[in-house]
C-alpha cells in the first residue's frame, strides 16, 4: 500500500487541447481548401465549410451522449454492435439503399446526410473485439483456434467492406485489430502467421483488381503518366514542394484551383502542407502525437486499474486515429499507394467527422473513469 494522490476531477489537458486543436485547423482547411471545387459545384465558395461546421456540431452532440454512457454499458453491448456493424455492411448493397459515388458502393443516404458505413461499422467491430479479448484471454494467449474465432467476424467483415470496396478501412481495421490482440497477449507466433496470410491476400487482391494495380503502379512513378493515372499524386507532390519551410500562407494555394482533385478531402494534407509548410507538417504531427501518446496513456492506466475493455479499446481506437493519420500523409507525399483514407479530424466528411469524434469521447470517457476511481480511492491509497 502506498499513498494516492487525490486528482482533480477533469479531463487530460494536454489530449483535449490537442484535439480542440486539431478540430479547429481542420475547419480552417476544410475553408481554404474546398473554395475553388464548392464554387464551382455550388456557387458559394464556402459550402463545404458550412457543411462541415454542421457536421461539427452533430458530432460533438454525438460525442457528448457517448461520453455519458459508462463504459461498462459498451461491454455488455458487444454482441449488438456486432450485429449492427453487419447490418450496415450489408445494408449498402440494397437496392435504393446503398448510393454508388465513383464506382463505389459505400454510402447510405439518410435525408440531407449521407453516411459511409464502414466507419461506424470499424468502430462497432473494434468496441466488439475489446470485449471478446476480455471475456476470452486465456484461449486468445493460448490457443491458436481461440485467437482465430475473434477474427473469423472481422475476416467476414472484411469481405464486405472489400466488396463495396473499401481497401484503405479494411487496412486500418486488421492492423488495429492485431495490434489488439497482441496487447491482449497473443502469442507473435500466431500473428506473425496472420499477419503473412494477410499479406499473402492483400497481394493476391492488389494483382487481381486493375484499379488497385493502376493505383500502384502510377503511385511507383507518377511523372511516367502524368496526365492520366499519376496526375493527382503528381499534383499532391507539386503542393508539398511548393510549401517549403513556412507555406505559402494560409489561403495562397495553386494546387487547390481545381488543379489537385479532392483537395478537401483525401488530399487536405498536401494544400496544408502547401499552406503551411515543413514548419505545419511539424506542428501537425506533434499534436497527433499527442493524441496518441495521452492515448496510450490512458490506456496504460486503465490497464492498471484492471479495466481491460476500457484500456484494449482505447489501446486500439489511439492507434486507429494515429494509423490512419500516418496513412493518408503518407498517401499525399507519394510514400504509399492511394487508399481513400481522410485525415482525422482535418479532413471534409460527415461520417468520418461523427467517427472520430466519437472516438474521441470513448478515449475521454475512459479518461474520466480513470480519474474518478483514483478520486474515490480510499484515503489510505490504492493497490499499484
Amino acid at each position: 500500500m502506498i499513498a494516492a494522490e487525490r486528482p482533480a476531477y477533469g479531463l487530460d489537458a494536454a489530449l483535449c487541447s490537442a484535439l480542440a486543436a486539431l478540430l479547429v485547423w481542420g475547419l480552417i482547411m476544410v475553408a481554404s481548401a474546398s473554395v475553388a471545387v464548392a464554387e464551382k459545384l455550388s456557387g458559394a465558395p464556402l459550402h463545404f465549410f458550412f457543411k462541415q461546421v454542421v457536421y461539427t456540431v452533430f458530432g460533438l452532440g454525438l460525442a457528448a451522449l457517448i461520453f455519458a454512457v459508462p463504459m461498462r454499458a459498451w461491454e455488455q453491448s458487444g454482441h449488438g454492435l456486432l450485429l449492427l456493424a453487419f447490418f450496415l455492411l450489408l445494408v449498402v448493397f440494397v437496392p435504393g439503399v446503398g448510393k454508388s459515388v465513383n464506382g463505389a458502393q459505400r454510402w447510405i443516404d439518410l435525408m440531407a446526410f449521407r453516411v459511409q458505413v464502414s466507419e461506424p461499422a470499424r468502430l462497432a467491430l473494434l468496441m466488439y473485439l475489446a470485449g471478446y479479448i476480455v471475456r476470452q484471454q486465456a484461449q486468445i494467449q493460448n490457443s491458436f483456434i481461440g485467437l482465430l474465432r475473434p477474427l473469423l467476424p472481422l475476416a467476414a467483415a472484411a469481405v464486405l467492406m472489400l466488396a463495396q470496396p473499401d481497401f484503405g478501412a479494411t487496412a486500418i481495421l486488421l492492423a488495429v485489430a492485431l495490434l489488439m490482440l497482441f496487447l491482449g497477449g497473443a502469442r507473435l507466433l500466431h500473428l506473425g502467421a496472420l499477419s503473412a496470410l494477410a499479406a499473402v491476400a492483400g497481394t493476391l487482391l492488389i494483382m487481381t483488381a486493375a484499379y488497385r494495380l493502376r493505383r500502384l503502379m502510377s503511385f511507383t512513378d507518377p511523372w511516367a503518366d502524368i496526365n492520366n493515372s499519376g496526375w493527382q499524386l503528381a499534383q499532391a507532390l507539386i503542393a508539398v514542394g511548393r510549401g517549403e519551410w513556412t507555406g505559402v500562407g494560409l489561403g495562397n494555394s495553386l494546387q487547390k484551383l481545381l488543379y489537385l482533385p479532392e483537395t478537401h478531402t483525401d488530399f487536405i494534407f498536401a494544400i496544408l502542407a502547401e499552406e503551411f509548410g515543413l514548419l505545419g507538417i511539424a506542428a501537425l504531427l506533434a499534436l497527433f502525437g499527442v493524441v496518441i501518446v495521452r492515448g496510450f496513456c490512458v490506456a496504460r492506466l486503465a490497464e492498471k486499474r484492471q479495466q481491460k475493455f476500457s484500456a484494449y479499446l482505447c489501446y486500439g481506437l489511439s492507434a486507429w486515429l494515429g494509423l490512419q493519420a500516418l496513412i493518408n500523409m503518407a498517401v499525399n507525399m507519394g510514400l504509399l499507394p492511394t487508399k481513400g483514407l481522410t485525415l482525422p479530424l482535418i479532413s471534409y466528411g460527415g461520417s468520418s467527422l461523427l467517427t472520430v469524434l466519437a472516438i474521441c469521447a470513448l478515449i475521454l470517457r475512459v479518461d474520466h473513469e480513470n480519474r474518478l476511481d483514483k478520486a474515490t480511492a480510499p484515503a489510505g491509497g490504492i493497490k499499484t
